[in-house]
């Protein structure tokens, strides 16, 4: 299971990674809204890790510098690719929300929330980048295992 969550995290990175990369080619064509996405994405990654490994977090809607972004990226990847590899995909994490509410979830069900919100807004961002006339990035799975 380790194995697949490596593949799914790879995929997860290098997708975020080509869309910063055409953030940062084509800033002029890009909105606020597309620009909170693209950090949102970053953020949440970013805030599951740190609600795993008890660190500090970044906010849920915060703007990034933009020549952090794929540092931001990297750090996210290597920190969840740590988690992996130290700790039991069985282990149940508690943590407040960002409204301050309890919860509880499993390593494993965390990992594939924000993997599966990621996917989510790349969905919405690739809409609005054709909408601001930008080709946008086909970062279906199937299309990153067939490379």
């Amino acid at each position: 299971m380790k194995e697949h969550f490596i593949d799914l995290l790879e995929y997860n990175s290098h997708f975020n990674q080509l869309l910063i990369e055409s953030y940062l080619e084509n800033k002029d064509s890009f909105n606020e809204k597309m620009i909170s996405l693209i950090n949102h994405i970053l953020n949440a990654q970013q805030i599951w890790n740190s609600r795993i490994i008890i660190g500090p977090s970044f906010g849920v809607w915060q703007i990034n510098p933009d020549e952090k972004l794929l540092e931001i990226n990297q750090s996210n990847f290597k920190n969840s690719i740590k988690i992996l590899n130290e700790r039991n995909l069985d282990e149940i994490i508690v943590y407040k929300n960002s409204k301050g509410d309890d919860f509880q979830n499993s390593i494993q069900g965390i990992l594939f929330h924000f993997i599966n919100h990621s996917t989510y807004h790349r969905g919405q961002l690739a809409m609005l980048m054709k909408q601001a006339g930008l080709e946008p990035i086909n970062t279906d799975y199937i299309f990153y295992k067939r490379n």
